[in-house]
């Protein structure tokens, strides 16, 4: 897809600005959700569905995993999509006996008997990525380990890495993780109820428009070509959306990704963010900007950034 065709769709102010404060830091930030807001769609919708199924027919080893011991955790994800999304979302789903129908695009999906696997069609019909966790208690000392997942939009993740991993191995590169969350994060999964599910919001920026993002970690020389003029259109604010459910039957937890990514140039009608988002990037410790690619643009994204602000 071009440039231009990932961005039109998503030319609306981002929704969700997770820098509040002006300074860095890593936090779990989890939030109690509501059911009914356990799946978002938004304006981006067309494109982002295309790709996903794009992705899953062209790119299907890159996107989609699922071990043996993760299957009736996929089915059991996928009936409860088709029970919700006809109700949360009646203008865009239909349930027509053992078919679901999007209609916005027209398409149709069989779910009895599914006519795909059933986590490859959870990931056709909305635009959230579904990664599916379970514990074992005889390895890994009942850590929580990726065991199945449609990723077709990572932030610079590749699935194939991480697939059957425990949650500590899955961050191990991310600066910090470890000492600061690995543990809060290991026990909030084993205590989190069906009944209470929640949610949270990461984000990065990036100077690549793809929506999939396997690789683009460690980047550290500066890009001559972003510079505070070019820098609110070549560089984009990558928000995830992440929600953690667990599925009553299964056990599984359900980790869903909504991703949303809009031109940095969209902080422009929201001044109070850019300067938020200055600061965080100032006050980033130094292994997580590299980790993060930030000393690509950093310089001239802050630049830019405090000329919004102050507008």
């Amino acid at each position: 897809m071009t440039r231009e065709c990932l961005t039109k769709a998503a030319a609306d102010l981002p929704p969700y600005t997770p820098f509040e404060g002006g300074r860095y830091r890593m936090a779990m930030g989890l939030q109690a959700l509501k059911p009914d807001d356990w799946i978002e769609t938004g304006a981006d919708r067309a494109v982002q569905l295309a790709e996903r199924r794009r992705l899953l027919r062209e790119q299907r080893a890159d996107v989609f995993a699922v071990l043996p011991e993760a299957e009736a955790a996929c089915s059991e994800l996928l009936t409860r999509l088709a029970d919700v999304l006809p109700q949360r979302f009646p203008d865009f789903y239909e349930r027509q006996g053992a078919e679901i129908r999007c209609c916005d695009d027209g398409s149709v999906f069989r779910l009895e008997p599914p006519e795909d696997h059933p986590l490859a069609l959870a990931g056709s019909l909305v635009q959230e990525d579904f990664c599916l966790m379970q514990s074992d208690p005889q390895r890994d000392a009942g850590a929580y380990r990726l065991t199945a997942a449609v990723l077709c939009f990572p932030g610079r993740w590749r699935l194939a890495d991480k697939i059957g991993r425990p949650m500590l191995a899955i961050h191990e590169p991310v600066p910090g993780y470890a000492e600061k969350l690995g543990r809060p994060v290991d026990r909030f999964l084993s205590i989190l109820k069906p009944e209470k599910p929640v949610w949270r919001v990461n984000w990065s920026l990036t100077d690549d428009p793809a929506l999939f993002q396997p690789v683009g970690h460690g980047k550290e020389t500066a890009d001559p070509a972003i510079t505070p003029e070019t820098v609110g259109e070549k560089v984009f604010l990558r928000c995830e959306r992440q929600t953690l459910l667990r599925l009553p039957e299964s056990g599984a937890v359900v980790f869903g990704i909504r991703t949303y990514q809009h031109p940095l140039s969209s902080l422009q009608a929201l001044p109070e963010a850019a300067a938020n988002l200055a600061g965080v990037l100032r006050s980033a410790p130094p292994e997580l900007a590299r980790y993060k690619s930030l000393p690509v643009f950093a310089a001239a994204a802050c630049t830019y950034l405090d000329r919004v602000a102050s507008s």
